[in-house]
């Protein structure tokens, strides 16, 4: 069992587990344990009462996943698989708009209902509500619509002047026998008041109008549609990194990113890489020798003469983050990034002609705007078992006190570990740091 290591003083007397939930592009996840809080120390989550489960992954335990504070799901633990020294909590994972799919299934049964049931309930009904009231009237307002048609063909029949009258009681005799007899009268008159009806507009006016439609307009749509989910399948490929917390009477998450104007990322940007120049500066210098002054240079003054300045290494994948831990607007920056020097510079052997740098530098800003660095971390991809690398996950609220905590990755060569850092007022405080599981 891995020894306890202190944490921030907290009321809560519950455990409280620090999961990382590994969420694949098919939807498939998986919960790496990381650390458990017991009576304010920490402990590591794989080791902890491990007999023959580790307590963190006992079967029924609900972790909330929290990217940067807001939750994304739930994740609930089904079962632990051992995979050498490691173990990985299997289980059902539940996304945060998982939500509202149950209510499109609530939304779902009137459809069946819209079938059969409106379109013939509604018609009874409203022959039902016409005879009390007054029939003849029901029979007038429908007669409105196809009125038109006649008053304009009244010319024809002007002729012979005793034809109109027998046409009307004709054409009222039959207006009402088929509307609620013959089928024929449905399929043709329906066509109009059919448009006054939401359901049943689609039933009457699909074979037609919203064929054309559909041909027209909905097709550019999906398309567009297409467009845009393929530009966001790329960013699902990857596998996500999501911690996730565990805890009965825990505080609620609160998000931890801090709002930051874009003048301000650009200015703050460009302060974390001028600092990060500097660190991979002085770590290129490790490797190129010191070169000997000439005897003739022995004597000349140097106090006149300013030490140029070192050549400027070239950075990619840089990563540039603000939180705000404390919910104070105090931002904390976090960079991460490569770098590589130019060719020459650090020519001491062959081995290490081409160096790629890791740099990770946590800074804070003061009221000035002013940069005091709380950590910087370079290393190189030819010394990662002399000085391993950082890698930030994200800022989580590892010890229930409702601030955020930085959760690390540190790769060496022989493996990764995960470490707990709290930002203090100069550096940051480890809190924990698990053991190499020798995969």
């Amino acid at each position: 069992m891995a020894p306890a290591q202190l944490a921030r003083k907290g009321k809560e007397k519950s455990p409280r587990a620090l999961g990382l939930l590994e969420l694949a592009p098919d939807g498939k996840a998986r919960l790496i344990p990381i650390t458990i809080m017991v009576d304010g120390k920490f402990y590591d989550a794989s080791a902890y009462k491990a007999s023959p489960v580790p307590l963190a992954l006992w079967s029924g335990t609900v972790y909330e996943a929290d990217s940067n504070g807001v939750s994304q799901g739930l994740f609930t633990v089904g079962g632990a698989v051992r995979a050498g020294t490691s173990w990985f909590g299997d289980g059902k994972w539940q996304p945060a708009g998982s939500a509202p799919a149950k209510r499109r299934d609530t939304d779902t049964k009137p459809v069946l209902d819209q079938d059969e049931g409106p379109p013939k309930l509604r018609r009874p009904d409203a022959a039902k509500s016409e005879p009390p009231g007054a029939t003849p009237q029901a029979t007038a307002h429908p007669s409105p619509p196809p009125a038109p048609p006649p008053e304009t063909k009244a010319p024809a029949p002007s002729d012979s002047s005793s034809a109109p009258p027998a046409p009307s009681a004709k054409a009222d005799a039959p207006e009402d026998a088929p509307t609620a007899s013959s089928p024929t009268a449905n399929d043709t008159d329906p066509n109009r008041p059919v448009l006054h009806r939401g359901k049943t507009e689609t039933l009457g006016s699909t074979p037609a109008a919203k064929a054309a439609s559909k041909g027209a307009a909905t097709t550019p749509v999906a398309k567009a549609d297409r467009k845009a989910s393929d530009d966001k399948a790329p960013d699902k490929k990857a596998t996500q990194l999501i911690p996730a917390i565990s805890d009965a009477g825990g505080p609620d998450p609160r998000p931890y990113a801090y709002d930051i104007k874009p003048d301000e990322d650009q200015k703050f940007r460009k302060k974390m890489l001028a600092l990060a120049a500097e660190a991979v500066q002085a770590r290129a210098k490790q490797f190129v020798p010191e070169p000997i002054p000439p005897r003739s240079a022995v004597h000349t003054s140097t106090s006149t003469r300013k030490a140029p300045k070192g050549p400027e290494p070239k950075f990619d994948d840089i990563q540039f983050r603000a939180f705000d831990l404390w919910n104070t607007n105090e931002p904390v920056f976090v960079l991460g990034a490569k770098a590589q020097m130019p060719k020459g510079v650090t020519k001491t052997t062959e081995a290490d002609s081409d160096l790629t740098y890791f740099v990770t530098l946590v800074a804070k800003a003061d009221i000035y705007g002013d940069l005091r660095k709380l950590k910087t971390n370079v290393t190189d991809d030819h010394h990662l078992d002399e000085t391993p690398r950082l890698e930030l996950i994200d800022a989580v609220d590892a010890d229930g006190d409702g601030r955020g905590e930085f959760l690390f990755r540190e790769v060496s060569n022989t493996g990764s570990v995960w470490a707990v850092y709290r930002a203090g007022a100069d550096q940051l405080i480890p809190l924990f740091q698990g053991t190499p599981s020798g995969q």
